[in-house]
């Protein structure tokens, strides 16, 4: 078994998300998808890799433990197959909410029923208040629940938003109400799970070496339940005194990673932090309580490969406003690359201008 340190680890990471120098491949960061939370943010992920997917060629969808994911439209139909619940223990266990007790022993049959109630209503553009009273309405009384917010019962988010990728349905761009349509490329609910492994692995080649746990925490289940898709040709690297697993394949690229120099800016949700392992990534407790926040989650200041401070933007008429807080007081080179990161992301959301602010950390 081989032992690396955390600075090893991280320089590996960003070498995989292309997020290490100018000529970094940054695509194969969308194998997991960029979390579009709140909406147009999975923008961030893509200028932060220096890299545009073509026209028409993405679509943003509830996938990964039903939140917003922007992926390619060619993967949408594997995504579904790997996404879809291994067995009933599996899906049950993707069902925490107390809104679901009754329904969650129903395992995968839950998911079918939904999954297939929402593909016959979304025949064309609907908004999500909507979509969700028809589904509610076309499943048993029980899949739905009282909420106090809307002052109705439906059914719930948690499994209304899980099954959108395999109804088929995409969330549409613009507008201060969501808006969802149909997807072509996922043509049907899927009978049974396939290429979960494949899913697995792409996990482990982005943010490996990880546990077992960690794997699972991503997908929203457990452990045991994705053993039966757990790949094959993984090896064994020990970090910070813990065993994790790694593709064989990669286990070069880890030994040889360098730590990069170079300034990011991250969104809350970037792939890069969709990870378990929370204390490789930023030690001290009091700034992981910040960086994932339940509620209002910053952007990270990347800087020299480690998370270096937070950030948050506001548009102004059309100025974008970033506020940057670092950890440490930043030298010029790295103000410098950092104004240079925001103008970039200025530019991408079409702002005319730009202005970064400093605030005391």
């Amino acid at each position: 078994m081989i032992e690396v340190d955390r600075s090893r680890v991280l320089a590996y990471r960003l070498a995989e998300h292309g997020l290490t120098d100018e000529t970094a491949d940054g695509r194969n960061a969308l194998d997991l998808g960029f979390q579009d939370t709140p909406p147009g943010t999975a923008v961030v992920g893509t200028v932060a890799r220096r890299w545009s997917p073509p026209a028409d060629s993405t679509a943003v969808i509830w996938s990964v433990r039903g939140a917003p994911h922007l992926h390619r439209r060619s993967d949408l139909a594997a995504l579904a197959g790997a996404l879809w619940p291994l067995s009933d223990a599996d899906a049950t266990a993707r069902m925490r909410s107390a809104q679901l007790k009754e329904v969650a022993p129903r395992g995968i049959e839950a998911f079918a029923m939904a999954a297939q109630a929402m593909r016959d209503v979304v025949t064309g553009p609907m908004t999500k208040g909507q979509i969700s009273r028809a589904v509610s309405d076309a499943l048993p009384p029980e899949f739905s629940y009282y909420c106090p917010t809307c002052a109705a019962e439906h059914v719930s988010g948690q499994l209304f938003q899980q099954v959108g990728i395999f109804a088929g349905v995409r969330l549409l761009p613009g507008g201060r109400t969501t808006m969802l349509g149909p997807v072509e490329e996922v043509p049907a609910v899927p009978d049974k799970a396939h290429g979960t492994d494949g899913l697995i692995r792409a996990y482990l080649r982005l943010l490996g070496p990880a546990t077992k746990a960690d794997v699972a925490r991503f997908f929203g289940t457990t452990a045991t339940a994705l053993g039966p898709a757990w790949p094959d040709g993984l090896a064994e690297v020990r970090v910070e005194g813990r065993t994790r697993l790694l593709p064989a394949d990669r286990v070069d690229a880890l030994t040889a990673a360098a730590p990069p120099r170079g300034v990011r800016l991250l969104s809350a949700y970037d792939p890069y932090l969709q990870t378990g392992d929370r204390d490789l990534l930023v030690p001290d407790k009091a700034r992981q309580k910040e960086v994932w926040r339940t509620l209002g989650r910053p952007g990270v200041l990347l800087a020299d490969g480690e998370i270096a401070g937070t950030w948050r933007a506001r548009t102004a008429g059309r100025r974008l406003e970033v506020t940057i807080t670092p950890y440490t007081e930043p030298g010029e080179r790295i103000r410098g690359d950092a104004d240079a990161e925001a103008a970039r992301l200025a530019e991408a959301r079409g702002a005319a201008d730009v202005r970064v602010m400093w605030a005391n950390g």
